[in-house]
């Protein structure tokens, strides 16, 4: 049981973030994802019209 204990002390250490902190960062993590999906949603569709137009070049000339 010493594992716990020791555990509970280490956690004592902790210095936990502040709400503001909390908040602050949450907010970072919720752009960058939209941020993120929506280039990748970008570039996916420009890779995706570019392969269907190479495509169509080979199969018709």
């Amino acid at each position: 049981m010493s594992y716990i204990g020791d555990v509970a002390k280490e956690m004592k250490k902790v210095t936990w973030p502040t709400f503001s902190e909390i908040n602050h960062f949450t907010w970072i993590v919720i752009f960058a994802v939209i941020f993120f999906s929506l280039y990748f949603g970008v570039v996916d569709f420009g890779f995706d019209n570019l392969v269907k137009w190479i495509l169509t070049l080979s199969f018709t000339g």
